[in-house]
């Protein structure tokens, strides 16, 4: 718990300031963290991480993520999705020429290449957009985590999802919306903004159960692959998909509903 705690506040006082910088910082931050969360994946999966598809994964992940940044540098290509395609049609055709990359295999990076790429391309737009709306939803995915872990642990008794995540609870599922519905309205009062508070706890309980999703989808994942943790790159917490998967979903989840 120690080496967790510690790890936690190395990464936010890392973090933290690099969000606060924002433009080309922010993105080739964002950008390593998605290649990296892709590579786990991969690995889960049993797809080496240092390879051809990883590679041509990676440039369809930049791709996702800095979608609007590349149109701008390069404004002659084609705004219209053809490269994206053109990278999976290769995706693909790899299958063919790479010993051990399935169609199976393709399916797992395609998934990964969306799923990452989505969140983290919403990561970008709701920095440049409303920096408040990023910074409170970080507090609402930080704080359901840390209400759901404290309050199951006390008063936990129903599962919530047993074949997934055996430890986690209803009753602490239930405590951390209830927690970050609590920090959402401090945040709320500290920082005013043009949205009503009222108006906003709906928004509050639906990422908060975002974030819940989030959390449970990434533990199907692993207990799929038979993994513990996605990988081991952060002391205490295992790897970068293991951190974000909730920040993932909860983005996702905005800019579906065009929030950013």
């Amino acid at each position: 718990m120690k080496q967790r705690s510690m790890t936690a506040i190395i990464a936010l006082l890392f973090f933290v300031p690099i969000i606060y910088i924002g433009s080309w910082v922010l993105e080739a931050f964002i950008v390593l963290l998605a290649i990296t969360a892709l590579m786990e994946i991969h690995q889960m999966k049993g797809i080496n991480p240092i390879s051809i598809p990883t590679l041509v994964s990676s440039v369809a992940l930049i791709f996702v993520i800095l979608y609007k940044r590349i149109l701008e540098v390069f404004p002659v290509l084609p705004d219209n999705g053809s490269l994206f395609a053109l990278l999976i049609l290769i995706l693909i055709s790899l299958t063919l020429v790479v010993k051990d990359y399935t169609i199976e295999d393709v399916g797992i990076s395609f998934v990964g290449i969306l799923y990452i790429g989505t969140g983290f391309h919403s990561f970008i737009l709701t920095r440049e957009t409303n920096i408040h709306l990023l910074i409170l939803s970080l507090l609402i995915i930080w704080s359901t985590d840390t209400g759901a872990y404290l309050i199951g642990r006390k008063f936990g008794k129903n599962k919530l999802a047993p074949l997934i995540s055996p430890n986690k609870t209803i009753e602490g599922s239930i405590g951390g919306i209830i927690i970050a519905m609590i920090v959402s309205v401090i945040y709320l009062l500290l920082f005013p903004t043009n949205w009503p508070i009222l108006l906003m706890l709906p928004l509050v309980v639906v990422l908060s159960i975002a974030g819940q999703i989030g959390d449970l989808i990434e533990s199907a994942i692993k207990r799929h692959f038979g993994t513990k943790d996605s990988g081991n790159i952060l002391p205490g917490h295992g790897g970068i998909f293991d951190r974000f998967d909730s920040l993932l979903f909860v983005l996702s989840v905005m800019f579906i509903m065009g929030l950013v």
